[in-house]
């Protein structure tokens, strides 16, 4: 198979929206010593790419960025100096290229794929053979498109700081991306799951995927005294909280003493009174954490259970690479389960 030499990426010339996504054409970089060229077979997209296309991600994001940072695809070409990977081999990318064990820095965080540094939304991406790990052999290119960011945030989320044991309970908000791994992540661990939505039919599916509980906070108001009831007054072990300030009160409402609540995102948007907050945390002597994806060892790590369970990611809907201003449409109005996906590659 020859090289390819040029690439067809799309490009975020404005961030005020999403629909300034551009289709361009591109020479593809020469290939340093320890660097590997992959073809993108499939992308996942997250809620970070929506608040990046509308310029309201709080970290830094460059200008005229590649968006993405979840890919699967293949190796078509390696550096001199790269061991351990050969043409085909299937891959993902971490999510921050340098994040190879430990805790985050200012540095690793720079590192990240689709905001500080260009993304994943291209036919082909050069890539650090250090960032790379193995696809599950039981996953598609598209099911394992969803995994560098949703995934490995649930995956640190419950065994990052405090692993989980068999027998803990868990709380997700949502059926989106993220919860649903923690969902899949913590029932495959041997966790009692409880989950929240709005909907009914999204919680039928929380239910096929294993969880033990259900809420739709739309009826049940205060969710967080309904997870008390479950849980005979004790509160859970972990809630990944990905509303935001609108949710976090209740979330620590609904820790038991000395819980861990791993702050994710922000969709609810920014209401909600939080000046007692940190009253209310020392009162239950929890643990409020930020996570910021993770690192390529955890991605390893994760791995290994998704191959020991056969764990298969919930893919709600997949766009041509042609549409993918459609993708990020649908992804925006929340109709989604799970994750959805741009297909890149037509072979």
């Amino acid at each position: 198979m020859s090289v390819p030499q040029k690439t067809r990426e799309y490009r975020l010339p404005k961030p005020d929206g999403f629909h300034n996504l551009t289709l361009t054409e591109a020479p593809i970089p020469k290939l340093q010593a320890t660097e590997v060229l992959v073809k993108v077979h499939a992308v996942s997209l997250q809620f970070r790419d929506l608040a990046v296309a509308k310029n309201q991600y709080p970290l830094p994001q460059k200008e005229n960025v590649v968006p993405c940072s979840d890919m699967a695809g293949e190796i078509v070409a390696l550096g001199d100096e790269v061991k351990g990977w050969k043409a085909g081999d299937r891959v993902c990318s971490n999510f921050a290229t340098d994040h190879i064990f430990g805790e985050v820095t200012a540095e690793i965080r720079n590192t990240g794929l689709g905001a500080p540094i260009d993304g994943v939304l291209t036919e082909y991406k050069v890539l650090p053979a250090h960032a790379l790990v193995s696809i599950p052999e039981h996953l598609s290119y598209e099911e394992a498109s969803t995994l560098p960011c949703a995934a490995v945030t649930a995956y640190n989320a419950l065994m990052g700081l405090v692993p989980l044991k068999g027998g803990d309970t868990v709380l997700v908000q949502g059926t989106g991306g993220v919860s649903i791994f923690g969902l899949q992540l913590a029932v495959a661990s041997g966790a009692t799951v409880i989950a929240t939505s709005s909907s009914d039919a999204k919680l039928e599916v929380a239910k096929k995927l294993g969880a033990a509980h259900t809420i739709n906070y739309k009826k049940t108001p205060d969710w967080d005294q309904e997870v008390l009831k479950i849980t005979n007054g004790r509160g859970v072990d972990y809630v990944l909280e990905v509303g935001g300030p609108a949710t976090w009160g209740k979330s620590v409402n609904a820790i038991r003493y000395g819980g861990l609540i791993s702050n994710i995102g922000r969709v609810a948007g920014h209401g909600g009174d939080v000046n007692d907050l940190p009253i209310k945390l020392l009162g239950k002597a929890g643990i409020m954490r930020g996570i910021l994806i993770g690192s390529r060892t955890q991605f390893e790590d994760m791995n290994r259970l998704i191959s020991a369970v056969k764990l298969k990611p919930v893919v709600d809907k997949v766009f041509a690479f042609e549409d993918a201003r459609k993708a990020y449409e649908y992804l925006d109005s929340q109709q989604h389960v799970g994750k959805v996906v741009i297909k890149v590659s037509k072979d």
